[in-house]
């Protein structure tokens, strides 16, 4: 919830991948306090309306994606499609709720640029996880690399995309920087610790780590997701411990499911490629190297912008959402049969 990644690229949907450089434009700090209220809600589906707040995250995006246009030399008339994903505030697979702001009819309007969005909801509704979404764009980013190969995305949640040929797997795998982040801003007013330094300063209550480990999410079978508040509720133990333990313990703790994530594998894979914000977070990285034994490495280190492949991918999925080409597997979401989904809104312009 720290802003919204903007990213262009040129597809076919399938084998064609040619990426450009991404942008991200940071949210008002007024909507991201609402927001962030909004998602500490005791039950956001009951909120009597999220109307006003859904056309102020709506009007962000767009303003993003004109920004992101006027800043790249481009026009709108160049763009084929937006992949609108909109601002997650509520994942409840269990239930078939799945609860994402933004209004396409309104981005729509505002750039003059079709738009696919609801990306989840057709996955949910059929009983799948409706997440993670990614799997497709990484299989077609890694083509041409050694496999088997596991992509980590360290965001609010952790999940994983392992590799191996025609054989492709996706999970949630427990919690990355939602729990830290949350626990740092609490404790020290910044919104993350940044590089890993508080945590690096810190020793694992390993009590409190065995304490957060006990969870049935850990041992249940793949594919499954996580909504970002999912662990917060037990981890209340951390805050007795200081702010560097604490830290310590939070990251260990994505460490530790992580390295869980293997048990849901056919076999170990030679080299794990690292996307999202936690990749940043040197702690994470070399803690997770020495927990997994293999190379672990930034997915810049083949060429790929981990600050944009989810940007990336929903451009993706929106064109494999208007060829009717699947979004999701049963290996990757759980739902019967690969499945397409998206919502096409057209633009207003002639």
């Amino acid at each position: 919830m720290d802003g919204i990644d903007v990213a262009l690229i040129e597809t076919d949907g399938e084998a064609e991948v040619r990426p450009f450089k991404g942008r991200t434009y940071a949210y008002a700090p007024d909507l991201r306090a609402d927001l962030l209220d909004l998602i500490a809600a005791p039950d956001i589906a009951a909120t009597d309306s999220l109307q006003a707040l859904e056309q102020r995250v709506s009007e962000a995006h767009a303003g993003a994606v004109n920004r992101y246009l006027a800043d790249i030399g481009e026009s709108a008339a160049s763009i084929d499609l937006i992949g609108l994903h909109g601002q997650t505030v509520l994942h409840r697979p269990a239930q078939r709720y799945t609860r994402q702001l933004g209004f396409a009819d309104e981005v729509a309007r505002r750039t003059g640029i079709d738009v696919v969005h609801r990306f989840r909801h057709a996955d949910v509704a059929a009983g799948g996880e409706g997440a993670p979404l990614a799997p497709l764009y990484h299989r077609a980013r890694a083509q041409g690399l050694a496999q088997p190969l596991m992509v980590l995305n360290l965001g609010g949640v952790a999940n994983v995309t392992f590799i191996d040929g025609d054989t492709i797997l996706a999970f949630d795998c427990g919690p990355a920087s939602a729990l830290l982040d949350d626990f740092v801003l609490r404790r020290t007013g910044q919104p993350f610790d940044a590089g890993g330094q508080l945590a690096a300063t810190g020793t694992t209550d390993g009590a409190v780590l065995a304490q957060l480990l006990d969870n049935p999410f850990f041992t249940r079978p793949a594919p499954k997701s996580l909504d970002r508040q999912d662990f917060h509720a037990r981890a209340a133990a951390v805050h007795a411990l200081s702010d560097a333990d604490g830290a310590a313990t939070l990251a260990a703790f994505t460490v530790e499911s992580v390295a869980l994530s293997l048990a849901h594998v056919p076999r170990a894979p030679w080299r794990w490629l690292v996307t999202g914000g936690g990749r940043h977070n040197a702690f994470f990285m070399q803690r997770l190297g020495a927990r997994l034994g293999v190379p672990v490495e930034p997915v810049e280190s083949v060429g790929w912008d981990g600050d944009f492949l989810e940007a990336e991918c929903f451009g993706y999925l929106a064109v494999r959402a208007v060829k009717g080409l699947p979004l999701s597997l049963p290996t990757t979401t759980g739902v019967p049969t690969p499945l397409t989904g998206g919502v096409f809104t057209p633009s207003p312009r002639p």
